[in-house]
């Protein structure tokens, strides 16, 4: 696996690069966005770790233009803990966000997650998927828990089964109403809280410590998956 580091941080490079290698992670490092573009063109590693604060280009100039030809994943590293840069990266097409400081542990967890989400994503050979005791047949539009059907509605199936898809990946708020209902609801967060919660009530044992849907405070959702 080839992983981008693109960060103007030397010593953050250097420090992400020991803890990927000595996990077997072969490395590309970028100073600059715009080494890192060029980085990304010619080699198409498998992930891209991106900084935000960056002079010239920095990381949201950056996975914008990514965005436009490759859906290579994207991990956004940053010491800012603003929800609108979370919110920002992730609408722009990032996988992931990790604060700084963060373990080596921990991002080593995101990439694992990230990779398999792709790698499922490439091999998709049925149109059944299945996270512990739920079940959803695409073909067939039918969630199930334990082997009993549950009742969703048209809306509720749909935004269940886009977040299942996306197993492991935080969608914003914005993402999940224009996929769902269409971009004139971008801003419809109450109608996005009321199928959630419908949602959690009938798929989950424990409405209020979910096991699948998980909420991202004032960013979004994300469908958990083991890391």
């Amino acid at each position: 696996m080839k992983i981008l580091i693109i960060d103007d941080e030397p010593q953050i490079r250097i420090a992400v690069k020991a803890g990927l290698e000595r996990n077997n992670y072969e490395t590309i490092l970028a100073s600059s966005g715009t080494e890192g573009l060029n980085l990304a063109a010619t080699y198409l590693p498998d992930i891209i770790i991106l900084d935000i604060a960056m002079p010239g280009k920095d990381g949201f100039e950056i996975t914008r233009e990514l965005r436009t030809w490759s859906k290579i994943p994207i991990i956004i590293l940053s010491v800012r803990d603003d929800e609108r840069d979370k919110i920002k990266a992730l609408d722009l097409g990032a996988d992931d966000y990790l604060v700084k400081p963060f373990g080596i542990g921990e991002l080593l967890a995101r990439i694992r997650a990230v990779l398999r989400r792709n790698l499922n994503d490439a091999n998709i050979t049925t149109s059944i998927f299945k996270y512990k005791n739920l079940s959803i047949d695409k073909a067939n539009r039918l969630v199930k828990i334990n082997d009993t059907i549950i009742h969703l509605t048209p809306k509720e199936y749909d935004l269940l089964n886009y977040m299942a898809t996306n197993q492991g990946k935080v969608l914003t708020h914005t993402q999940l109403l224009t996929k769902i209902w269409g971009a004139e609801f971008a801003n419809d967060s109450h109608t996005l809280r009321v199928h959630i919660a419908n949602l959690r009530n009938k798929i989950e044992d424990n409405p209020q410590r979910p096991e699948f849907i998980k909420t991202e405070t004032r960013v979004g959702y994300r469908f958990m998956n083991m890391l």
